[in-house]
C-alpha cells in the first residue's frame, strides 16, 4: 500500500514521536460492559497488532453513549505530560450506528478515522454522534481511512486493530481523504450531563470559560433542574465548601485548562438525587434570592 501524497512529513513527525525509548499507553475507551468478552477480544485484537513496548488502559462508557465517549476522550487525550506518557494513543470504539436510520449492508456502519490533537496525543475513533465533538477543535490534523467500515459485526476486533498496528509502526499509508473537524464532527451539546463518576457527582458540559458561570458568584443560592427533578444548592469553588449534605455546583476535575463544572452533594450522591440522569440530560439553572 502506497503513502498518499502530502503524508510524508506526517510519517516524519510519528517517526520521532515513536523513537521515545519509554514504553506507550494505548487507552482503549469501549462501550461493551466491563469484563465483558467482547472487550477482552477487542484487548486482545488491538496488543495483537501493536509492537512491543506500548501497555493497554481499558475504560468502560455506557452502551451506545457517544456523549460519554467524547467527555471520556478530550480528557484522556488532551492531558498532557507528565499526567501521562509521552507516548499515549486513544482508540475509542462507540458505534451505534445511527448516522443512518434505513437498512445496512454488509454491517457497515460510521466510519474509522484518525488524528493528532494538540496535546500530542494521537486519535483513532470511529466518528459517531459526539465521540470526537469535545476535542472538535483540537485537532492538529484529522483524516479518514482507508480501513472497512463495513463487513462484519465486529469491526472493533476484525477491521480496526490493524490501523492502531500501523499507526504504532509509523506507516500512515491507512489515512484516506483529509476532513474539516468543524464540518464532520457534531459539536459539543452546551449544557447537559456528560460524565457521571463512580460517587455520583454529574459531571456537566458547562464550561468555566461561559457567560453564564462567569457571573456566578461564591456563595450564590441556585436552583438546579435535571431529569424532572431538582435540588436547592450552593455556587462553590470547591468540593468542600458546602455542608455535609448539601448541593453545589462547582468547577470539578474535568476540562483542564477550562474546566467542566459539576452538580455533587456532599456525603451523598446527586445522581440518586435526580433519578440517575442519561448522559445528554438537560441542566437548568436558576439564581435564587438570597
Amino acid at each position: 500500500m502506497s503513502t498518499p501524497k502530502g503524508i510524508a512529513k506526517l510519517e516524519k513527525k510519528l517517526a520521532t514521536w515513536l523513537a521515545d525509548p519509554k514504553d506507550g499507553l494505548i487507552h482503549l475507551i469501549y462501550d461493551y460492559g466491563a469484563g465483558d468478552q467482547a472487550t477482552s477480544e477487542v484487548a486482545a485484537a488491538i496488543m495483537g497488532h501493536a509492537p512491543n513496548g506500548w501497555h493497554l488502559k481499558e475504560t468502560n462508557v455506557g452502551s451506545f453513549d457517544t456523549i460519554e465517549t467524547g467527555f471520556t476522550l478530550a480528557q484522556l487525550g488532551m492531558q498532557v505530560v507528565p499526567h501521562r506518557p509521552q507516548k499515549t494513543m486513544i482508540f475509542a470504539n462507540c458505534a451505534p450506528r445511527k448516522d443512518r436510520s434505513a437498512k445496512r449492508r454488509n454491517n457497515e456502519g460510521e466510519g474509522l478515522v484518525v488524528g493528532l490533537l494538540k496535546s500530542g496525543v494521537y486519535v483513532i475513533a470511529v466518528n459517531s454522534g459526539h465521540s470526537l465533538s469535545f476535542v472538535r477543535d483540537s485537532f492538529e490534523w484529522f483524516y479518514a481511512t482507508t480501513i472497512s467500515k463495513s463487513g462484519s459485526q465486529f469491526r472493533s476486533r476484525d477491521n480496526f486493530p490493524k490501523a492502531v498496528g500501523m499507526l504504532l509502526s509509523g506507516d500512515l499509508s491507512f489515512l484516506g481523504s483529509k476532513l474539516d473537524p468543524k464540518r464532520v464532527i457534531e459539536k459539543a451539546p452546551d449544557s447537559v450531563v456528560g460524565y457521571v463518576d463512580s460517587f455520583g457527582n454529574l459531571k456537566t458540559t458547562i464550561r468555566s470559560s461561559s457567560k453564564f458561570v462567569r457571573e456566578l458568584k461564591e456563595g450564590q443560592p441556585i436552583r438546579v433542574f435535571i431529569n424532572d427533578c431538582y435540588a436547592d444548592a450552593f455556587v462553590a469553588k470547591g468540593s468542600f465548601n458546602v455542608s455535609e449534605g448539601q448541593f453545589a455546583f462547582a468547577p470539578g476535575s474535568s476540562g483542564h485548562d477550562d474546566r467542566f463544572w459539576e452538580v455533587f452533594r456532599r456525603g451523598g450522591s446527586a445522581e440518586e438525587h435526580f433519578n440517575f440522569p442519561r448522559k445528554g440530560a438537560e441542566v437548568k439553572i436558576q439564581a435564587m434570592p438570597r
